[in-house]
Order: structure tokens, then C-alpha cells, then sequence
């Protein structure tokens, strides 16, 4: 992973951690946005820090892309944690009605209490914080609906500040911010690019491929033979480089390791390659 693409997050971060972080006491609850694939990597590092003692519930998207029992696992972690989670698809609508009933269990105790108050339920505010191609405009698009007319002003809220109606229960602040993730480890640059969340001109492709090939060959040795053609003796006695050599030649693609390298990230983006999660629980809990 070049260094120029650590180097190119800290404005957008600063940017956009202050949005939030001046914008979070309009909200009730943040739903933080991660992909199934890759659950902690693609969390921002800081988000405890933006949202301090905010209720949240994590929403793992693009979990038909992810494997489902990886997904379970995660969840049983994060609500280990104290937080909250749901397994979401928000490109087919999967889970979102679920998500909405844990928010609003979020909410139960405090509504109550206001309704002993005698003050009138209202709408549940929410913002969606999440890096880049999480499945963020997606999420608000199938919140929302043809519905994205403006609840109007809420004291204190500028006027460049729109909350969208999702029904009567829900309203989401639409907040203008991305969060880049700040990454020490040059594994977390390498999977935010695999998945899609830095662009790909900014990275060397057959870097990312070689990590996929690697880490297929750990876990998943029978995808590659059934994908590319190539036998299991072939997956497991061979580098990853000499792997991405066979399976470029396979391709018929010749020397061209950079094209192939691009083909291999694109079948994992497409699912062509199975539903692998590349974050494992067991190396967040061993640290």
C-alpha cells in the first residue's frame, strides 16, 4: 500500500469529524454504516470519539456479499460490546425493517419517560456515519423513498441542513460529511481498496490481488479451483505470486498480471469468487 493514499485522508477527516461532531446533538441515534466484508476495517477509528455517548447500532451492509455465518459472529461481538447490531441489504431492502425496530427499542425508555411528561411522541432523528461506498446514499435512498421532502427547520439547525421524512416514526438528518478512516495497518488500506472504498486509480491492482490470492489460499483454497481452473496442489504449493502467474496464463491474458490482477478484485467485488468476509473476529479478540 503506497503512502500516498495514507497521506491523502487527513483533510476530508478533519472535515467531516467536525460536521458530525457539531451536528450530533440534533440526533438521536447514529446508525454507524461498516461493510459485512470487512466489519472493523471499516469502521473509523474515531467514530467513539464523534459520537461520545450517542446511542448507535451498528448496520453491517452488503451482507449478501459476506458470509453469513462470519456476519453471526460479528454481530455476537459487537453486541458484546454493548452496541447494538444488525446485518442489513440495503441494495435488495434486506433487514431495514429490522434495523428500524432496534432503534426503536433504542428509543423506548426515553419515549416513555417523555410520555409520563405528558410530552407528545415524535420522530426519531438519526444520522448515517460510514467511509466511502459502504452502501450510505443507497441506505438513504431505500429509507426514504420517493418521500425526501424536508421535515422543515428544528431549532438551532441551519438552513443548509435538510432532515428527511422517512415515515412518521423516522427522520434523517442528511449530513453532507465523509469519514475517511485513518489506517496504521497497511492490511485496512488493502481491504478498503479490495472492496471498493478508495479509488482505484490510486492503487497498484496485483498488490491488492496478491493479498486476496494469499488469503484465499489460507481459507478458501476450493473457490480459486473452482473459479479459475486450476488445481488444488496448484492453489497450495505455489506463492501468491506464482499463483497470480498461473491464473493470469489461464485467463489467456499472456503477461498482463496488472489486467488480471484487475479481474480477480472485480470477482470478489461481484461475489464471482464466493461470500468471503476478510475481517475475522478472532483477530480483533486476540489483541
Amino acid at each position: 500500500m503506497s503512502s500516498n493514499i495514507i497521506q491523502w485522508f487527513p483533510g476530508h477527516m478533519a472535515k467531516a469529524r467536525r460536521e458530525a461532531t457539531e451536528k450530533m446533538h440534533l440526533v438521536d441515534v447514529v446508525i454507524e454504516l461498516v461493510d459485512a466484508r470487512i466489519p472493523e476495517s471499516s469502521r473509523n477509528p474515531m467514530i467513539n470519539e464523534i459520537v461520545g455517548n450517542k446511542p448507535r447500532i451498528i448496520a453491517l451492509n452488503k451482507s449478501d456479499l459476506a458470509d453469513s455465518e462470519v456476519t453471526n459472529l460479528w454481530l455476537d461481538y459487537y453486541e458484546s460490546q454493548n452496541i447494538p447490531a444488525v446485518a442489513i441489504d440495503s441494495q435488495h431492502n434486506k433487514g431495514l425493517r429490522k434495523l428500524q425496530q432496534r432503534i426503536q427499542a433504542i428509543m423506548a425508555d426515553y419515549f416513555e419517560k417523555q410520555k409520563e411528561r405528558g410530552v407528545k411522541p415524535r420522530a426519531i432523528r438519526l444520522m448515517i456515519l460510514g467511509i466511502p461506498n459502504v452502501g450510505k446514499s443507497t441506505l438513504i435512498n431505500r429509507f426514504v423513498g420517493k418521500n425526501q421532502a424536508q421535515t422543515g427547520n428544528k431549532p438551532g439547525v441551519t438552513k443548509a441542513q435538510r432532515w428527511l421524512k422517512i415515515n412518521k416514526d423516522f427522520e434523517l438528518l442528511d449530513t453532507p460529511g465523509i469519514l475517511w478512516p485513518k489506517f496504521e495497518d497497511p492490511n485496512v488500506g488493502t481491504k478498503l481498496g479490495i472492496t471498493g472504498a478508495i479509488k482505484d486509480t490510486l492503487l497498484y491492482m496485483d498488490d491488492l490481488a496478491l493479498f486476496l490470492l494469499a488469503y484465499y489460499q489460507e481459507n478458501h483454497v476450493d473457490l480459486l479451483v473452482n473459479r479459475y481452473n486450476v488445481t488444488q496442489d496448484g492453489v497450495l504449493n505455489n506463492t501468491p505470486v506464482d499463483l497470480l502467474i498461473k491464473i493470469t496464463e489461464k485467463m489467456n491474458l499472456r503477461d498482463d498480471y496488472e489486467a488480471a490482477s484487475q479481474r480477480i478484485i472485480f470477482d470478489y467485488r461481484k461475489n464471482n469468487l464466493g461470500s468471503v468476509t476478510l475481517d475475522k473476529v478472532e483477530q480483533v479478540t486476540h489483541e
